[in-house]
């Protein structure tokens, strides 16, 4: 199971094991011993104790029982006991899981670790691309290039404008994400077995979840209906959905980026990429776009990861519990980890580093056919096109041919055709 989820499924026993010694569930000494043995695992220390298979009970109970021995392991070889023995001081069951089953706190743990992960690495990740991305628009402002439709020629628009567009689509993903992962914050801590409370002191939860959200910083609170909360992770799917957007919206920036930057010769050519990796394994002057094809890469996996998720969610609801929270926690925390790692790659490596090819582009836009768009409302759009099919026959410009097959005189014409007017 990943390092964050059984550092947050630690956090809870440490607090845990505090309310159960306010609540008298357990002797105050053993709660101390419990929570400091919890706050270890907490910091990252102990991980290699943690080597059970995402591929485990649906319910995480192996995790949640790992976890538990772990604890009371330590605190029975600190008291000079035996680590395995079961009649020592603290028992894995009896005091450390006290108030708790699998059912309540695995999800608790997962929904915890992804709204830490979230909002410390995602969001901010996002925020600095959304930041990168803002920048080049400005720097790009004042150039105008082909838009293109279809991929064919369309009419010109400025590449800061593009620029602007892709920060507006991360922006809106970004909000989605955070709509999403207040979801997170309505714990189903509490609901013990079936969410009936079964075992637990009717104010366990209640407190445990002040302290979490007193550490963590988060809006925590207790969900209103625990068999609904235990029985169907719908903060999960929300996230995951929002992770699918991000991943989308990235997948098409980087493939607009690379393919701006196709060529030198052969492409498009509009934009030069930073020299990340210059030549290929065979071909020395050959420039790959690296780092728009690792944001595919990783956005491909987030949209299969979706999938995955959607699956789980449908598949493994039923009764009074899901039977795939094991999977469920590692796809989002990858997918999370993921995506805020290649969002500050693509800024740093890619988008801060981007140039305009100004020749290409200034080149092309003035002998585009595309520029007689903005003559069809004065001489109607049969005639437009006639224009435009004899600029492209002959290789003379729409200005040129426009003289010649219209009463529009020269001057008239150049404003008409300015493409800086017409973004």
């Amino acid at each position: 199971m990943p390092k964050d989820f059984i550092c947050a499924l630690a956090m809870i026993k440490e607090h845990a094991a505090h309310v159960n010694g306010e609540l008298k569930q357990i002797p105050r000494s053993q709660a101390i011993k419990i929570a400091k043995a919890a706050s270890m695992i907490k910091s990252g220390k102990h991980m290699d104790q943690f080597p059970i298979d995402i591929f485990q009970t649906g319910s995480g109970t192996s995790t949640n029982m790992n976890i538990n021995e772990v604890i009371a392991g330590l605190v029975n070889e600190d008291g000079r006991g035996s680590r395995g023995d079961r009649s020592a001081e603290v028992h894995p069951n009896d005091h450390v899981n006290r108030c708790q089953s699998s059912n309540d706190v695995i999800p608790t743990a997962m929904q915890i670790a992804c709204a830490l992960k979230v909002r410390d690495e995602l969001v901010p990740a996002l925020e600095h691309l959304t930041s990168a991305l803002k920048k080049k628009a400005k720097e790009f402002h004042s150039i105008i290039k082909t838009g293109r439709t279809h991929h064919m020629d369309a009419v010109p628009v400025r590449l800061g404008d593009e620029f602007a567009s892709y920060a507006i689509l991360i922006q809106s993903a970004l909000d989605r994400v955070k709509d999403a992962s207040k979801l997170l914050n309505v714990l189903p801590l509490g609901g013990t077995a079936a969410g009936t409370g079964l075992n637990a002191h009717p104010r366990f939860a209640k407190l445990v979840i002040a302290r979490l959200a007193k550490e963590t910083k988060l809006p925590l609170e207790e969900a209103h209906n625990h068999i609904a909360a235990q029985s169907f992770p719908f903060a999960s799917q929300a996230l995951s959905s929002s992770l699918r957007e991000v991943a989308v919206v990235l997948n098409k920036i980087a493939n607009d980026i690379r393919l701006m930057a196709s060529g030198p010769v052969a492409g498009l050519g509009e934009l030069i990429l930073p020299l990340l990796q210059p030549g290929s394994s065979i071909m020395p002057g050959k420039v790959n776009p690296v780092i728009p094809e690792s944001v595919i890469q990783v956005c491909a996996d987030v949209i299969g990861s979706d999938v995955t998720i959607g699956i789980c969610v449908s598949q493994g609801s039923v009764f009074e519990l899901n039977t795939c929270m094991p999977l469920i926690s590692q796809r989002l925390l990858t997918s999370i980890r993921l995506l805020a790692n290649v969002s500050n790659v693509f800024a740093d490596k890619c988008i801060s580093g981007i140039k305009a090819n100004k020749k290409v582009i200034e080149d092309r836009i003035a002998r585009n056919s595309m520029l007689v768009t903005a003559l069809a409302p004065k001489i109607g759009y049969d005639k437009a096109t006639e224009i435009a099919k004899e600029a492209m026959r002959t290789g003379e410009t729409i200005i040129a041919v426009a003289a010649k097959r219209t009463s529009i005189n020269k001057a008239e014409l150049k404003k008409i055709l300015n493409a800086n007017n017409m973004t």
